[in-house]
């Protein structure tokens, strides 16, 4: 059977693992309260321009839509996949790569039957 090690923390590494653990679920909730606040914006947006609230076109809308999408991926991402954290190296490796690849395969073919 393995050995089993138990590790008592001191006083200042706990307080230390606190302080930690308080700031993650500070940024968790700042992060949750950023994406509610993109989403209402968006249905927002939305309402503007099927109201016929003048400055609010579809030339206008469908971008900054795709932003705040994209902008939204990228926080649940780092926040609430923990990504941010260390030791996350390959995982991230390996999703920017299917990213790329599914950005760039399409392309491809796309260009190909175009030209």
């Amino acid at each position: 059977m393995a050995d089993i090690h138990v590790y008592k923390r001191t006083p200042a590494e706990q307080s230390l693992a606190q302080r930690r653990a308080k700031q993650s679920m500070r940024n968790q909730v700042m992060m949750f309260s950023l994406m509610i606040f993109l989403t209402l914006v968006s249905f927002s947006m939305v309402v503007a321009f099927e109201n016929g609230v003048a400055g609010f076109s579809k030339y206008f809308i469908v971008p900054v839509l795709m932003l705040f999408a994209v902008v939204q991926v990228g926080l649940q991402l780092y926040y609430f996949m923990h990504m941010n954290e260390k030791g996350h190296g390959i995982p991230q490796m390996f999703m920017y790569t299917g990213a790329l690849f599914g950005f760039l395969i399409p392309l491809a073919f796309v260009t190909i039957v175009w030209w």
